[in-house]
């Protein structure tokens, strides 16, 4: 696929360039999933675990349950999830001296050093770019970016919320799916 990219024409309106951050947000959103799953195949782990890895490593240390709260995953889900990253060895389970019952999860960074080292020259390649912005651009840059995840997420949430048994928005069976086609 060629680059894509359309310069600021003169006249552009709020109308077409709200259309046009809207496709390039959704062109990034669909750039980041294709690099996490070569990424993730890279070092033999589902999508979902590369992502999860993520949020623990952001937040340097979580529980199980905020974990499956913030992707939407069952309990079950989730402990089969980090069944695979434990056994991997990237992560580490730490019982709850207060609570038995609670989890908390920490990466061992020893572990994810050859992920790090992958998207390492990504992340300068980022900077590099990000460099060209004024201070004031960054701002406005980071200030879009942390509304529009926020939303983002609340939508997830409703979207997630709102599925019922049986409505359009869950998948049907592998089986349903073929014969449909």
């Amino acid at each position: 696929m060629a680059k894509h990219r359309k310069s600021v024409a003169e006249g552009e309106t709020l109308h077409d360039l709200v259309e046009r951050v809207g496709l390039e947000i959704r062109r990034m959103g669909a750039q980041s999933v294709m690099m996490s799953h070569v990424i993730a195949a890279r070092f033999g782990l589902h999508t979902t675990d590369l992502e999860c890895l993520d949020l623990i490593n952001m937040g340097k240390q979580t529980t199980a349950g905020e974990l499956a709260k913030a992707t939407g995953l069952t309990s079950g889900a989730m402990t089969a999830l980090l069944d695979r990253l434990e056994k991997a060895g990237y992560i580490n389970r730490i019982h709850d001296s207060a609570d038995r019952r609670r989890i908390h999860i920490s990466v061992r960074e020893d572990a994810i050093e050859p992920i790090k080292a992958v998207y390492e020259p990504i992340g300068s390649q980022m900077a590099e770019l990000w460099s060209n912005f004024t201070i004031d651009e960054l701002k406005v840059i980071a200030r879009f970016l942390e509304s529009s995840t926020d939303l983002g997420i609340a939508c997830t949430e409703e979207i997630r919320s709102a599925t019922t048994p049986g409505s359009p928005t869950r998948r049907r069976p592998r089986a349903s799916r073929l014969e449909g086609q």
